[in-house]
């Protein structure tokens, strides 16, 4: 990396620090902490018996010891691991505005990150294009946080391509606990993986996070364009001056997405949807209420 394009991913980190700051402080960590709960409570210490205390928790061993009515006192097991599965194929260099998909994906993880470790939760990461590129191992901490930004932000992936089923089978070998995990990606994909998509969401907490740019369904009318499919190579030319192909081009994006929001939804997995270049707090706190009330 050069040092012009070092000091530019500086600035990216930087901007997303400062960017995601104020939406974790006053906005997303209280949601997170009541959305995302522990493995369930943990044994914290015994104490002696006050009227009012539940008699099913007294601790019948210590009470016979001692002579004197004694109870277990537990706490909630507030401590997570959350796995950030992050999408890095080409189709993800695509923004018809001032950011790319890639940059949202990068924000977003930064912001379930950042509000993760508010609440002293473990983060980890996982990189994927049509193979598993990238895994940085759950940590705390700030520093950590960054370095997973930072990652997300630099990596050159080797694949182009997208194949979510390699990126899931390693999610479950590494992570045999339940745990949080967020797939983070456009899902402009074909792969079968309904029924490992399934198992994943019963062994983990798993969440989606679709990633899409409104030019990807809504075209504007500039003539005839060549479009660069990133992915495969192929270049195409379109005529954007015909409505026809415009409505055309709408059609067969809005299936896709009904197509991936069916799937997600028939193995029973949470899904937000994220434009490129589009306020994303008012979709995120609608899904931490709705699971909350859930809860």
């Amino acid at each position: 990396m050069s040092s012009i394009d070092h000091k530019e991913l500086l600035k990216k980190v930087r901007r997303i620090q400062i960017t995601t700051k104020h939406a974790v402080n006053d906005v997303f960590a209280g949601q997170y902490h009541s959305t995302f709960k522990g493995r369930g409570m943990e044994f914290d210490e015994v104490r002696e018996y006050v009227p009012g205390d539940d008699i099913r928790s007294i601790d019948w061993n210590v009470t016979a010891r001692t002579g004197s009515p004694h109870i277990k006192k537990f706490v909630e097991e507030r401590e997570m691991t959350v796995m950030l599965v992050v999408d890095v194929s080409a189709s993800h260099l695509f923004g018809s505005g001032a950011q790319m998909k890639r940059d949202l994906a990068a924000e977003v993880a930064a912001v379930l990150a950042f509000s993760a470790i508010h609440n002293n939760d473990r983060i980890g990461l996982i990189l994927f294009s049509e193979e598993v590129e990238k895994y940085i191992p759950p940590k705390k901490g700030t520093r950590h946080v960054l370095r997973l930004v930072r990652e997300m932000l630099s990596h050159e992936p080797h694949g182009r391509g997208t194949n979510v089923v390699p990126a899931l089978d390693y999610l479950n070998h590494v992570s045999p606990r339940r745990n949080v995990a967020f797939l983070i990606s456009d899902f402009l994909f074909n792969d079968d993986f309904e029924q490992l998509l399934k198992i994943t969401a019963r062994r983990h907490d798993l969440v989606s996070v679709v990633i899409g740019d409104k030019r990807e369904i809504a075209w504007p009318d500039i003539g005839v364009v060549q479009w660069h499919d990133a992915e495969t190579g192929e270049r195409y030319l379109v005529d954007t001056s015909s409505r026809a192909v415009r409505e055309h081009l709408a059609i067969a994006q809005t299936r896709r997405s009904e197509a991936v929001d069916a799937l997600l939804r028939k193995a029973g997995i949470d899904t937000v949807r994220l434009f490129a270049g589009e306020p994303y707090d008012k979709q995120f706190i609608a899904f931490f209420r709705q699971r909350a009330q859930r809860r």
